[in-house]
């Protein structure tokens, strides 16, 4: 089966945009689009009721994906696209459909008047679980918003794409991570903004000093890990624009502000096999309700 850019689709206007977002997503990878809309069986007396009876069940979960196709395909006549639609659990198709994904995408209700993202039950259950990369796309979501304004100061599509922003943890690294936010600068023909947020140990406010000696020893060494870390992929792609950006503060609060002006937010999900159900991590889940951009969250190791 070759594999292609799944988009969970309910007909709302974020999975909506996160429609066209993956359609612009398999122009860059020439890869298919597959559209998945996903159904519950309503209980059986609630089914036999004159306004919702199984023939409107099946007209509606058949209609929603075939109208979202036909548009992806007069926009982008240039991917293929598939529509599909089961019924089940939305949360478990769509965990399942991402082992043969090469990628997720998943619309969020943005936040008016706030600035983020608001992830449901659904969206968070898929990216605690997902085996592939998952991507986040706030409603309204445009292509003019991951691109530079014009000249004049105008919103516009076919400008320089805005960097792609990594948030990296030199404790905890994995090159799949690493890989994935590489690729996806690449492929936009853009740069890579690498975002590290770190804190002082707890005996640099102990000790019976905190001059600027210490605090530089400390900087110095993050600054050090960083780079080394991002070494073998910087020989890898000698002309690819790589920024080290490494502040003392919360790493979320560091991504968040940095997704005002990149095209995609990527961060990694360590999987944590827990009695109690599987987890994004702090940080993940913080960018994935609050960052403006698209979000793109790896599982690893």
């Amino acid at each position: 089966m070759t594999r292609s850019i799944t988009v969970g689709l309910d007909g709302s206007l974020e999975s909506r945009a996160a429609a066209e977002w993956a359609a612009r997503e398999a122009e860059l990878r020439r890869v298919p689009v597959r559209i998945l809309h996903v159904w519950e069986p309503v209980p059986e007396p609630m089914a036999q009721a004159p306004l919702l009876g199984a023939e409107t069940q099946q007209h509606w979960s058949e209609k929603i994906p075939h109208d979202c196709a036909e548009r992806l395909r007069l926009r982008h006549p240039g991917i293929e696209v598939i529509a599909e639609h089961l019924a089940g659990r939305p949360s478990e198709v769509l965990s399942e459909a991402a082992k043969t994904a090469e990628l997720l995408v998943l619309g969020s209700r943005g936040l008016s008047g706030i600035g983020g993202f608001l992830v449901g039950s659904v969206g968070s259950a898929v990216v605690a679980h997902a085996d592939c990369p998952t991507v986040l796309v706030r409603a309204g979501e445009q292509a003019t918003d991951e691109h530079e304004t014009d000249p004049a100061g105008m919103p516009s599509a076919a400008t320089r794409y805005r960097p792609v922003v990594l948030g990296l943890d030199v404790d905890h690294l994995d090159a799949s991570v690493i890989d994935f936010a590489f690729d996806e600068a690449v492929r936009r023909d853009t740069g890579l903004r690498v975002v590290h947020g770190w804190s002082l140990p707890p005996y640099y406010w102990d000790g019976p000093t905190t001059d600027l000696q210490q605090y530089d020893q400390v900087a110095h060494w993050h600054a050090s890990a960083l780079g080394e870390a991002l070494n073998p992929w910087r020989q890898k792609s000698p002309s690819l624009e790589v920024v080290e950006e490494f502040r003392t503060g919360s790493p979320a609060d560091l991504l968040i502000g940095a997704s005002r002006t990149a095209s995609l937010v990527v961060v990694g999900r360590r999987i944590r096999r827990h009695p109690f159900g599987a987890h994004i991590g702090p940080v993940a889940h913080a960018v994935l309700h609050h960052a403006t951009a698209p979000v793109a969250v790896v599982a690893h190791d």
